[in-house]
């Protein structure tokens, strides 16, 4: 940077650089006003403390995960009824096809593609990045031919389809102010993740990372139906009839 492009933006600061010109006030401002962010500061440095004096796993020990601790409980119980894991296995693949269903019901019925698109863009770079890295099957995995996909095939640890499909389902929802049908679903994306941790079909990470990805990916299916529809029409009036 030139200095007298430095210069031209001090001058907007009256000649000092912004964090000179906070007094108490301000930062007091800031903690009553935007506390969210700094709690999420306070997170920061906690944190950054914790990452840089905990022990690292050893690659000879399984990996540590605050979910299966805390559903240590729900694993033991499934792990001694089978028919119970197998029921829960059951009802997961209804609630999986509840999602596939809503979301295209709103593509093809409805002709609203955001969800489908969101989805779309979302399965294929799980794939990527399931195939890229392979974790370990979890130590205990409560398998079942019920589950979602049936049949014991193998599937992708990172990161859960199961719980960002639920989530690109939900959002859709609430743009639509299906409240009710919104709320349902995201109690039953809560269960089901309570489910996928006691039976180690997931990691923590590969369902926080899935809410995350619904999100991101109905984001930028927005994006791209805003990106499509800003262009001029195509032409004789041609309907885009699939994406529009």
């Amino acid at each position: 940077m030139s200095s007298s492009s430095s210069s031209k933006k001090l001058h907007v600061y009256g000649g000092k650089a912004s964090f000179m010109t906070w007094r108490l006030h301000d930062v007091l401002y800031v903690a009553k006003h935007h506390w969210i962010p700094c709690v999420f500061a306070m997170g920061f440095l906690f944190f950054g403390s914790v990452e840089f004096t905990l022990g690292m796993v050893p690659s000879s020990s399984p990996p540590f995960d605050v979910g299966f601790v805390t559903t240590r409980s729900l694993h033991l119980l499934l792990a001694s009824k089978p028919k119970l894991n197998t029921f829960l296995a059951g009802f997961n693949t209804v609630y999986v096809g509840m999602q596939i269903t809503y979301i295209l019901w709103t593509w093809l019925v409805e002709g609203r593609p955001r969800a489908t698109i969101s989805a779309l863009f979302m399965s294929t770079c799980r794939g990527i990045l399931g195939y890229s890295t392979q974790l370990p099957l979890p130590q205990g995995f409560l398998g079942s031919g019920a589950d979602f996909p049936v049949g014991n095939v193998s599937f992708f640890l990172f990161f859960s389809g199961h719980v960002a499909g639920c989530a690109i389902a939900s959002l859709d929802m609430r743009r639509m102010q299906r409240w009710e049908m919104a709320w349902t679903f995201d109690a039953l994306n809560v269960l089901q993740a309570l489910r996928l941790l006691g039976t180690r079909g997931h990691y923590t990470i590969d369902l926080a990372v899935g809410v995350g990805a619904g999100f991101l990916f109905d984001s930028l299916a927005g994006k791209y139906e805003e990106s499509k529809r800003s262009k001029a029409p195509t032409p004789n009036g041609t309907k885009e009839a699939f994406f529009l």
